[in-house]
């Protein structure tokens, strides 16, 4: 049995849709934030770091988003639901795979950073300064790192159903995070395909079986 070290609104989402896309049967071991937001210490015991998401396998242990879809990918999808379809795709969903965490999930976790810069637990006579620090950087470069990313994603969804191509596979899981993530931080209004696309995954079976088992996915709340 699979156990999934599961934290609350964190990107461990994305492997109980995966599971739940492959009818993997699972069973959820649940973790709340401390108040800082930060995981509690209890994860360390699962995995070196204590972060989420986890999962344990028989003797195996597992870490890293990308690195857990496609364990379970390859262990699991015995019927190729979400194998990609030639090499290109496979190029696809290799690339967005890494992509997700390694490009654009640390600019979304900086704008999280520089936006709370005005708010606890930074000491309330230094929240001013920071609200307009943090607004400043975002504006005078943050914003402008974005703009490409935004268009480079908002172009393939434009021409393409799925980030792999013609058929949805495991890099439209892995980006699921992140473009909610950048929905939260700025919206998508600029972005309607995009935008379609997010609503499409969140329409899916197995997207809403997950919530019902993990809760809603709320990034950067």
């Amino acid at each position: 049995m699979i156990t999934v070290h599961h934290l609350e609104q964190s990107r461990s989402h994305r492997v109980l849709w995966l599971l739940e896309e492959l009818e993997v049967p699972y069973q959820i071991k649940r973790y709340q934030r401390e108040a800082s937001m930060l995981a509690p210490e209890a994860l360390k015991k699962v995995h070196p770091l204590g972060k989420s998401p986890v999962i344990t396998d028989e003797n195996q242990v597992v870490a890293e988003s990308g690195a857990i879809l496609s364990y379970l990918e390859n262990k699991y999808d015995t019927e190729h639901r979400l194998k990609p379809a030639d090499d290109a795709a496979r190029l696809q969903t290799t690339y967005w795979l890494h992509y997700a965490e390694g490009s654009l999930m640390p600019l979304l976790l900086m704008k999280l950073v520089f936006g709370r810069l005005g708010q606890a637990p930074v000491p309330w006579l230094l929240r001013p300064a920071g609200a307009a620090l943090g607004k400043g950087i975002q504006k005078a470069w943050l914003d402008k790192q974005l703009v490409p990313h935004r268009q480079m994603i908002e172009q393939h969804l434009s021409a393409h159903p799925w980030f792999s191509g013609k058929r949805f596979s495991i890099a439209d899981i892995q980006m699921s995070f992140p473009l909610l993530a950048m929905q939260s931080r700025g919206g998508l209004a600029e972005m309607p395909a995009t935008a379609q696309w997010l609503k499409t995954i969140q329409q899916r079976a197995a997207w809403q079986r997950a919530v019902e088992q993990g809760g809603e996915v709320l990034p950067g709340s």
